[in-house]
Parts: C-alpha cells; sequence; structure tokens
C-alpha cells in the first residue's frame, strides 16, 4: 500500500542501487527523543480521598470514613475548586517507535477534605452546641517517573510509574462544652507513597506539544495526631489518623528544544475497507464566578467554582460481510460538571456526565450490528471515520441498527450544533432539551433503529430500554410495557435564492417510564400524607407516559456561514426520565468558518435558548421536589435563559483547542438565583 520503488527492491532483492532512486520512506512517527519541559495545570480535574479514623472527639468515637462515602460523613470538599498546576521536565529516549524516558515534576494545589462532628451519624445531632470541624488540606505534590510510550504518527501514548509525595495539614476546630472559647489545633504531616498513571501528547509545533496526563497516587498512611482535649464533662481528648489517595488530570504545555519532525498529514491514504479504528480524547475545564444566591438546595449551583472533564474513547469497526457492520466503543471518563451536573436545566458541559467519577471509569458505550440493505440505483462514497468503515453504499437503502447506543447518533443531529466535543456545549444548544430521550447516565441505551433513506429525505424509527426510575443507571428490560419509541422524518432540500443545502427534521417521541406525577405529589403533600415532596415521589412513581415533539432546521447561508434552529415540547405532567429538567426549549445561532481571515478550519459559534417548565413542574420545585439536575427547595419561577459564544481553533489536522463563554439568566427557573457567567477551555484530539 503506497510503498514504492524501495520496497520492490527490497522484496526482490535488487540490491541497493534501485532502493537508492527513491528517497527514504518516512518512519511514520514522530521521534521524541531528547529533553523536554513543560507547565501543566487544570481546575477542578484534581481529587483527594482522605481516610480519616479511628477519630475521637471528646468521649465519642467518630466512625472511621472516607470523604469519598456519603454514609457517615460530610463531605466539605465536594463544592471547592481544587487547582493544581506546575512545572515538569524530563527525557525520552527512544527506539523505534517505543520512547521510554525519566520525569521529575512540582505541583501546587489547594486540595481540601473534611468532616463535622455533627454530621449525620456522628452522635453530635441535636447537642446544643458548636459542632467539631476536623479537616486536612494538601498543597503542594512532587513526582518521580519512568515512562514508556508509543509513538505513532504526531502522536504518542503512554504509561507512566514511580514516586510521589506531598505535603499536608489537620487542622481542628471545636467548641468548650463549658461555654468557654471555641478551640483550634493543626499538625503537618509529610507523605511518600507511589504514583501510576497515563498519558497522551500530540505535537502541534516542531518545539510544542499538547497534551492531557492522569496520575493516581497512593501516599499512604500517616500517624495518629493528637489535636488536643474538648473541655466539659463530654469532653476528653480530639483524636485522628488519616490516609490519602490522589487522582489528577492535568493539561499539559511541553517544550521540546530539539526540534520535532512532525509527520504530514495523508488525506488521501489508501483506507481499509474491511476494519475501522478510531480513537478522541476531549478535556473540558470549566469555571463559574461569583453570583446571587441568598439560599441553596440539594441540587443548586454553587457559585466560585471550577471543574474538569474528560472522555477518551476508542471507536472499532469490523466488516463481518456485505452490508454488515459490527462496532463496539470502549470509553473512560473523568470528572464531574460544576457542582456535581447540577444546578442547571439546560447544563453548561455537554461532556459532563451524572455518572462522574473521580478516577477513570471504563464503559463499554457502544455495540452494535449495523445492517444495510441497499435498494439499488445510485451510489455515494462512505467516509472512514468513527463508527464507519470506508467503502460505498446505495443512496436508496433501508438501514437497520440493533444493539446499545445513544439515541442522538441518529436523530436531532444538526452540522451546526450537536458535538459538544467541538461545536457548542449547552444542553439546550447542542440537543431539544425538551426530548427526554431514553438512556442511562452516561446517554446511552439498548434497541432497535430502523431508517429509510433517500437523497431527498430519511424517515428513522427506533424503540429502545427507558432506566427503571429517573436518573437511574440501570435500564428497564420489561420493554413490552416500558420503552421509548422515537420517530423522525427528515426533509433535505435547497432554496432557490440561497443555493445552499438545508435540512429540516420532526421528530415524536413517547416513552413510558416509572414515573411521578407533579400535580399529585404536590396535593399529597399539601395535604399532610407526606412531611416531604420527595418521600411522595418515590412512593407513587408507576408507569407513566411522556410524550413531545421537537423542530430542527440546519441551513447554510454561505459556504462558511450556517444557522441553526430547534424547539421543543413534551407534555409536562410527569418527570423527565434521562435528560433534564425541561418541557419547553427553544435555541438557534450561527457557526462560522474561519475563511475570512485566513483560518478555514476555525469556527465560531454564537447561540441562545430559552427554557420552560409547564405550571405542574413549577409547583413541585416550589414545594421543595427534585428533579433530574435541578432543585433549590423553592422557587421564584422565570424561564432560564442562556447565552453562548465559542471559538474552535484547529491546531492540526487531529487537535482542536476552544474557548468558550456562557451566560445563564435564572438557572434553574429561579429568579432569585444569578445571573451566572461561566469561562471555559476545551482540548479535542481525534486520531
Amino acid at each position: 500500500m503506497g510503498c514504492g520503488t524501495a520496497c520492490l527492491a527490497a522484496l526482490f532483492g535488487l540490491g541497493a542501487r534501485a532502493a537508492d532512486l527513491s528517497p527514504p520512506a518516512a518512519p511514520g512517527f514522530i521521534d521524541w527523543s531528547g529533553p523536554y519541559l513543560g507547565l501543566q495545570g487544570s481546575a477542578g480535574a484534581s481529587f483527594g480521598n482522605y481516610d480519616f479514623g479511628p477519630t475521637t472527639v471528646g468521649r465519642r468515637r467518630l466512625p472511621t470514613f472516607s470523604t469519598g462515602d456519603a454514609t457517615g460523613s460530610r463531605d466539605l470538599g465536594a463544592d471547592a475548586t481544587t487547582v493544581a498546576a506546575g512545572a515538569f521536565a524530563g527525557w525520552n529516549w527512544q527506539s523505534g517507535p517505543v520512547v521510554y524516558g525519566l520525569e521529575a515534576d512540582l505541583v501546587g494545589a489547594n486540595l481540601k477534605r473534611g468532616v463535622r462532628s455533627d454530621a449525620p451519624g456522628f452522635g453530635y445531632e441535636g447537642l446544643d452546641a458548636p459542632f467539631a470541624l476536623i479537616r486536612e488540606k494538601t498543597d503542594l505534590f512532587g513526582a518521580i517517573r519512568g515512562r514508556l510510550g508509543y509513538a505513532f504518527g504526531n502522536n504518542l501514548i503512554y504509561a507512566a510509574a514511580g514516586l510521589t509525595g506531598a505535603n499536608g495539614r489537620v487542622l481542628a476546630t471545636y467548641p468548650d462544652l463549658t461555654g468557654g472559647p471555641v478551640a483550634t489545633a493543626s499538625r503537618d504531616v509529610t507523605y511518600l507513597g507511589f504514583t501510576l498513571g497515563a498519558g497522551v501528547q500530540f505535537a502541534v509545533h516542531p518545539h510544542w506539544s499538547l497534551g492531557l496526563d492522569y496520575r493516581y497516587s497512593d501516599l499512604g498512611e500517616s500517624r495518629r495526631f493528637d489535636l488536643g482535649v474538648l473541655p466539659g464533662p463530654d469532653g476528653g481528648p480530639v483524636t485522628t489518623r488519616t490516609a490519602f489517595v490522589s487522582n489528577k488530570m492535568m493539561a499539559r504545555l511541553t517544550w521540546h528544544p530539539q526540534a520535532l519532525a512532525l509527520q504530514p498529514d495523508e488525506d488521501e491514504a489508501p483506507k481499509d475497507t474491511r476494519f475501522s479504528l478510531h480513537g478522541q480524547t476531549t478535556f473540558v475545564n470549566q469555571a463559574v464566578g461569583g453570583f446571587r444566591a441568598p439560599y441553596r438546595g440539594p441540587q443548586s449551583l454553587v457559585p466560585d467554582q471550577a471543574q474538569a472533564t474528560t472522555t477518551a474513547t476508542l471507536f472499532l469497526g469490523l466488516k463481518l460481510a456485505e452490508g454488515t457492520e459490527l462496532y463496539y466503543n470502549p470509553e473512560f471518563s473523568q470528572g464531574f460538571g460544576l457542582s456535581r451536573t447540577l444546578g442547571v436545566a439546560g447544563f453548561v458541559n455537554g461532556e459532563a456526565q451524572k455518572a462522574g467519577a473521580p478516577f477513570p471509569k471504563l464503559r463499554s458505550n457502544r455495540y452494535f450490528v449495523r445492517q444495510t440493505f441497499g435498494l439499488g440505483g445510485e451510489t455515494e462514497e462512505v467516509p472512514d471515520g468513527p463508527n464507519s468503515i470506508s467503502g460505498t453504499r446505495d443512496v436508496e437503502r433501508i438501514t437497520v441498527i440493533a444493539g446499545k447506543f445513544a439515541l442522538g447518533d441518529f436523530f436531532d443531529g444538526n452540522l451546526y450544533a450537536h458535538d459538544p466535543r467541538v461545536d457548542f456545549m449547552n444542553w439546550g444548544l447542542w440537543a431539544s432539551a425538551a426530548w427526554d430521550f431514553p438512556a442511562n447516565l452516561p446517554g446511552f441505551t439498548q434497541g432497535v433503529m430502523v431508517e429509510y433513506n433517500r437523497a431527498e429525505f430519511a424517515v428513522r424509527a427506533a424503540y429502545t430500554q427507558v432506566p427503571k426510575q429517573p436518573s437511574s443507571d440501570v435500564l428497564d428490560p420489561r420493554v413490552f410495557d416500558r420503552a421509548g419509541t422515537n420517530i423522525e422524518f427528515e426533509g433535505r432540500y435547497a432554496l432557490p435564492v440561497l443555493e445552499q443545502p438545508g435540512r429540516l427534521r420532526l421528530g415524536l417521541f413517547s416513552n413510558v417510564g416509572n414515573t411521578a406525577d407533579y400535580r399529585q405529589v404536590v396535593a399529597l403533600t399539601q395535604g399532610g400524607a407526606f412531611a416531604d415532596i420527595n418521600e411522595a415521589v418515590s412512593a407513587t412513581r408507576a408507569p407513566r407516559r411522556k410524550s413531545g415533539v421537537y423542530v430542527n432546521l440546519e441551513q447554510a447561508l454561505t459556504a462558511d456561514l450556517g444557522l441553526f434552529a430547534r424547539a421543543s415540547t413534551n407534555d409536562g405532567r410527569s418527570e423527565s426520565l434521562s435528560f433534564t429538567d425541561v418541557d419547553g426549549s427553544v435555541s438557534g445561532g450561527l457557526s462560522l468558518k474561519g475563511t475570512a481571515w485566513g483560518r478555514p478550519q476555525d469556527t465560531v459559534g454564537v447561540g441562545a435558548s430559552r427554557n420552560t417548565i409547564s405550571r405542574a413542574h413549577r409547583a413541585f420545585f416550589a414545594a421543595g421536589g427534585l428533579g433530574l439536575l435541578i432543585g433549590d427547595g423553592r422557587l421564584n419561577y422565570a424561564p432560564e435563559r442562556a447565552v453562548e459564544v465559542y471559538y474552535a481553533m484547529n491546531l492540526t489536522k487531529g487537535v482542536t483547542v476552544s474557548l468558550d463563554y456562557q451566560h445563564v439568566e435564572n438557572p434553574a427557573y429561579n429568579r432569585d438565583r444569578g445571573p451566572a457567567d461561566f469561562f471555559g477551555t476545551r482540548l479535542h484530539t481525534d486520531f
């Protein structure tokens, strides 16, 4: 495949003379050998897990607990911003595509965790006295690691292992039960342990590369800390013992003094027509500043914080026979959206999952079979790409897909606003927000999708599982009485005036799931049958139907400028199952390529959305109800409005860096909160 004269000469033993006629073949990967140094950091992508215990406060022994465990502890770091930033330096050696080396780094952080003695299970509940607070903070990490990697194209993937250390300070604040002043105490500690990790680098310039680095650090167990004596008849020693595990994901900018010989892009390289292998990584760092927040509920957006999310996906495809293809997509994900992906109905990070985790979590997000039945006539080329195998197919065809997939893979598509990895990130812009598509927590379901396609239009329908209850990660197997049905018509046209293509999609959906009726639970709570409305929700869930419709427009205005618009609504009577707390939504915007300023691969997008909920849904939140993403404990209703602007800069064929800004009015439909401003950066790579 493109081997040339040199390969033929070697094959037939024709000697060096024939080989000399052609220049030596490029190795197909960069030589990463030599020194390097750089900067790394993130806001919100570092997570620590302190184990406290045994801990005593006076005569009471607090349960042994981990700050990652919700029972018996109050995790003071859940809403804190964790910032990590530092420098690193190392040296690589290389043999063929195998890269190995040593690296040292130093990272500053503000990782804080702790526990309060008035948390449930600690034995201080109900005492007419201030609580005791024991916490620990860490502000400096260091590591020496060995790295072993594999180079391909302009990329490097690697694993790392070594020694790591960190400082720590344990602090205690506790009351004088006899009425005296509050006492404080602190003790310093040094941790030493081991670290394991992995990462990826992408060369974007002969002297610069961008990358992502994940690190797990086990920093061992410290000695016992004596933190003073709690006075009074209930008094006694205040002691604790801690252990510390850390997960960090950081973006990296690396300088290479010895220039890297970047490999040329091979747009015309021949593609395998039997197999497809692609991958992606996306790192989103997002922060929100201060805003008006006079009160806070269990699912409120919290001011002044930052969080980060990371995903890494493999797209594997195999052609079993002509027209029959098998696909599998394993995916790692790590991190949380702001406030643990809570507080805004049109959430601000499309990569944030309700199934977020502080460590890389592996899931089999897609596995499905695609069967295509060609109906003859005109054919079209099929590009090689994620979940696509190079070849040709009939334009008029019937496609059947069975297995696990995301309904957004096939429905509600839009050229300008559909992929939060490269375009708009707000949930109200990249999707029809009132479309409650069936899905588990990461956004996938199992079922069957059938599509009939012609050049002028397509009709598609799906029948899939729904979750067992709202925001459940378990899909309900009872597909004959609890399932989701989606139907979409897509019309394709070119307006005579513009002479540019456009598409109009009309979708209908109807899901039956285990949900509660808003009016019923409000009436039961107000009538005194339940003390808390969320108890009424759990007690009255039953199979109920939710139906709705969406309209989706994409229209090219010029070769570089496109317009998109969406409108969606549902009946608003019962709980949403999967997506978000929206009963009506309108959105739209523009997407512009950078041809006018000499960067045709860059994109700038501007969009706006307006989300609403039904009267019954408003009464539910006003009474203290909790939805899929929101719940302030009360509600002063107003529509939730958002504006988003992003600039996506294409650095190389497979690397894009984006800057994103969002302004949200009335987050969670509450006039009493916000407005809130969100700032984000995004690193996306394809390979």
